[in-house]
């Protein structure tokens, strides 16, 4: 059909799906236990919510989209999951999953202690303490053990952090 038949009213706009949390090319979607069953239970949420959309046919139609994007989005991210057991024969070490805590040895937070659970970037939340496996300061991290002190580049500066205990 001719774009002269066609009314600029009758041009819906794409619904904006907000992207999930960034995955690089080439690295495997690392998942715990906890991460998939999160996962398994947001994909739950969006197929309830969208089958108590409402309102007119336009609106419904507009929301449906937005929640079939979103879904495909999330089973991407579930179908691509590897789940990872804990290690308890590598519990000395820093791995995925791992709940490590660290000392800032020197540098700006010198004497600052902190501790972060290693886990999947759908997973990770800075306010629950959870970084993503992807993350600088994990890829640092892991392979490393309670004792070792290892250089972190934070901008400009060379920071070491000491581990102090793994979980």
């Amino acid at each position: 059909m001719s774009r002269g038949f066609v009314r600029e009213d009758d041009q819906e706009e794409a619904p904006f799906i907000p992207p999930r949390a960034a995955l690089p090319d080439g690295v495997p979607n690392h998942v715990t236990p906890r991460g998939l069953q999160l996962l398994l239970d947001e994909r739950t949420t969006l197929l309830e919510e969208r089958a108590a959309i409402q309102g007119s046919d336009e609106e419904r139609r507009r929301r449906h989209a937005e929640f079939d994007g979103r879904l495909a989005l999330l089973s991407e991210r579930i179908v691509t999951a590897h789940v990872v057991e804990p290690a308890p024969d590598k519990a000395d070490e820093v791995r995925f999953g791992s709940t490590v805590t660290y000392l800032h040895a020197d540098g700006p937070q010198r004497g600052i202690e902190r501790t972060f659970t290693i886990v999947g970037v759908d997973e990770a939340s800075v306010k629950e303490l959870r970084i993503a496996f992807t993350a600088p300061i994990a890829r640092v991290l892991i392979g490393t053990h309670v004792g070792d002190r290892v250089p972190f580049q934070l901008g400009a500066t060379t920071q070491h952090l000491q581990i102090l205990k793994i979980q």
